[in-house]
């Protein structure tokens, strides 16, 4: 009666994982549970065949399960093999578009001077009554692959403002470690190869030409913010002659208080948004650190640079005083300004059911940091994460943040990672509340790529969520894949970025506050 009841209770997982799966190529057709419960069955010592059988059961299950790991690392190896594939061959073409412009610009440059030299542009520095020539012995000019496309006939279009980036040691201002931290293309700023020397050097952007457009984005339902941006807004046009771009809610709020706002311009449609980034010269933002995550959310590819004014709860890159935005435009305007280059993280979701390794959703652009939790689910989370091909740890706890340096002092810092200078060039892997006391969170350099999968085996789903939103659920054999994005979202600095940075977290975190010991006390002798 044994054997009988043992091949009943097998064809019934298998019929069942069958009609789950459609095909029996997934180890979850024998788990664990069920083939311990064959091995309580039998009873002890009647049949030896029977242990036999589970025996080899228990071998089937390991294979299955190797084969499907192996067919997710290969799905997500060769999506990231796509992905670099495309983003260099796109590269090269942008690269190529660039060279042509740049001596269709020469051209028109050439006949501007021929045919009517009195109306060249004139360059701020030529208004400061310093040379307009260009010169990049101390950075990289912007100007020279600056040109969008063929010129248009269209007066109303406002062509954006070049500028060059130049950096330098505090103590030396030679230009040793230029040409290795940021390139341009058609005048959008892209990470190329960093030096190591990164962190100890000062960026600073200088404009080539004046701004012209200035997008202003507000932090909602804030009577004071309100206020100052049509301060702001009016200051901006009266006294700077500027563009302004504000959001279509900003834009009502605006003509609500007075028909003069008529100036003001917006956009329309998610397509006008994409477009932003070959119109606006400059961003400022009001609001806290949320607003700032909100305006580099707003650019997939190139971030203009973003002057962030703080009105928020608490923030760690808003470092201007809203009470002096004057004085702080006037200076941002005329520049040059020191910059802190904040890396984002790309991350994009595979599927298990992908029919074939292409079948990926489109990538996230992150610049605090992404989560992977248990969402609702009372079981902990199982997560394999690799790091390139190479396998890094299983995680059991509540989750896990791949965080960007800029977001080590966001959820990262609450779940117990360490603070890091924001011009560090990594990847944070920190565990969430893990069920292990040897688990220490971990910096991974730049240029690896990071696969955190869901297995077959978990009892739950995960939740990843991107800057704290746009949550998505992980089923298991789903993969989360997260490597350094190539366009970095570029702050002003009130001083520069390490001192804006220990700023931060001395007045927002009190960090290493506490009393000063007595001077009167023991002494050693």
């Amino acid at each position: 009666m044994a054997p009988n009841k043992l091949n009943s209770s097998g064809n019934t997982s298998m019929s069942c994982s069958q009609a789950e799966n459609g095909f029996v190529n997934s180890f979850s057709l024998f788990p664990e549970k069920a083939v311990e419960e064959i091995l309580q069955s039998p009873i002890q010592g009647s049949d030896d065949h029977l242990i036999e059988f589970s025996e080899a059961l228990r071998t089937v299950a390991k294979a299955l399960r190797q084969v499907a790991e192996g067919k997710a690392s290969a799905q997500a190896e060769a999506a990231e093999w796509k992905r670099k594939f495309e983003l260099e061959r796109d590269r090269n073409l942008k690269f190529e578009h660039a060279e042509k412009s740049c001596f269709e610009h020469q051209a028109d440059l050439d006949d501007m001077r021929t045919n009517s030299p009195a109306k060249q542009p004139t360059s701020c520095n030529v208004a400061n009554g310093q040379s307009g020539k260009c010169c990049s012995r101390n950075g990289i000019c912007s100007h020279e692959v600056l040109k969008d496309g063929a010129p248009s006939s269209d007066s109303k279009i406002v062509k954006k403002a070049s500028f060059k980036l130049s950096w330098f040691c505090k103590d030396d201002q030679s230009d040793q470690y230029k040409h290795d931290i940021v390139s341009f293309e058609r005048g959008n700023i892209t990470t190329a190869q960093r030096s190591s020397k990164q962190v100890f050097l000062v960026i600073s952007l200088k404009w080539q030409s004046c701004p012209q457009t200035v997008l202003i984005l507000t932090k909602p339902n804030s009577v004071s913010v309100q206020i100052l941006c049509s301060e702001m807004v009016r200051w901006l046009r009266q006294q700077k002659n500027l563009h302004i771009y504000v959001e279509p809610r900003v834009r009502v709020e605006l003509l609500a208080e007075s028909s003069y706002f008529n100036f003001v311009e917006t956009w329309k449609d998610d397509e006008e948004v994409l477009m932003l980034h070959t119109k606006v010269d400059l961003v400022v933002t009001l609001g806290g650190d949320g607003t700032v995550l909100w305006a580099a959310s707003m650019f997939k590819g190139p971030v203009p640079p973003i002057v962030p004014f703080s009105l928020g709860s608490l923030g760690f890159m808003t470092p201007f005083y809203s009470e002096h935005y004057k004085e702080c435009l006037e200076s941002i305007l005329k520049g040059p300004i020191s910059i802190t280059l904040r890396h984002r993280l790309q991350c994009h979701v595979i599927r298990e059911a992908a029919k074939n390794e292409y079948e990926t959703e489109e990538p996230m652009l992150v610049l605090n940091e992404v989560t992977i939790d248990r969402g609702i689910s009372s079981f902990l989370t199982n997560l394999e994460c690799y790091c390139d091909d190479s396998f890094v740890t299983c995680v059991q706890g509540d989750g896990l943040i791949l965080s960007t340096t800029s977001g080590s002092t966001a959820y990262s810092l609450a779940a117990g990672g360490s603070m890091v200078h924001p011009q560090v060039p990594g990847i944070l892997f920190t565990p969430i509340c893990p069920h292990s006391l040897s688990f220490r969170p971990m910096i991974f350099p730049e240029h690896v790529t990071l696969r955190v999968q869901v297995p077959f085996n978990s009892r739950s789903p995960a939740w990843a969520s991107f800057d704290g939103k746009d949550r998505k659920q992980l089923a298991p054999g789903d993969a989360l894949v997260c490597s350094m994005a190539p366009w970095p979202v570029p702050t002003a600095c009130l001083d520069d970025s390490t001192n804006d940075f220990l700023r931060s977290i001395h007045e927002g975190l009190h960090w290493n506050l506490r009393k000063t010991q007595s001077f009167d006390g023991p002494r050693e002798t």
